[in-house]
């Protein structure tokens, strides 16, 4: 998912980490669970995300997007009235509205592991993630409009899913030759974002 603002201080302190491709194992399989709150190591990592996510210019960044098996995603993210949400949740679980109450809508949307494509991709309009943050405490997000999507969105990486697996086959493959025509021009920006950065 993208989009930008300012540098969140978690952002500031971390360092940059090379995005996964679709294709490779780690994002075709479900993340394991944290189990270890509190730690230095976890604080690194929520940064180095924050800095990664900048850095490729995206709205939510999944572990499994820096090589890293563990249920925790990023995020920096709109939603459809502009009001910013910025933050981490550990062990997320997903609920989304009961069929009555649910209304689908088809956007576009991008990923980070799918550098360069972007493709319609239905989704509900509101979802909750409960979860842990860095320390342990119980968190719980609720998004509408497009950061709903971007819980989403993440929460299916954790469970080894790219948006690539909700689409019709004939638009996989258009999505995948939108990656192979666009992607050396995206990894050359996020190279310069980097380096205008100093990481």
């Amino acid at each position: 998912m993208s989009v930008r603002h300012d540098l969140p201080p978690e952002a500031e302190r971390g360092s940059v980490r090379r995005v996964t491709v679709v294709g490779e194992e780690i994002l075709g399989r479900r993340c394991q669970e944290v189990t270890e709150f509190g730690t230095a190591e976890l604080s690194a990592l929520i940064d180095d995300m924050f800095l990664t996510m900048y850095v490729a210019d995206g709205a939510g960044l999944a572990a499994n997007q820096v090589d890293v098996d563990l249920r925790l995603f990023v995020y920096d993210c709109p939603d459809d009235d502009g009001i910013r949400h910025v933050g981490h949740i550990i062990n997320p679980v997903l609920e989304l509205p009961g069929p009555g109450s649910r209304r689908l809508v088809d956007a576009s949307e991008g990923c980070l592991s799918v550098p360069g494509a972007t493709m319609a991709v239905p989704r509900t309009d509101r979802a909750v993630v409960r979860g842990r943050d860095k320390d342990g405490n119980p968190l719980v997000i609720e998004g509408t409009g497009y950061f709903a999507r971007c819980l989403q969105h993440e929460a299916d990486h954790l469970e080894g899913h790219t948006y690539l697996s909700r689409l019709s086959k004939r638009d996989r493959k258009d999505a995948l030759r939108q990656m192979e025509d666009r992607r050396e021009d995206v990894f050359a920006q996020r190279a310069a974002k980097a380096e205008n950065l100093g990481r």
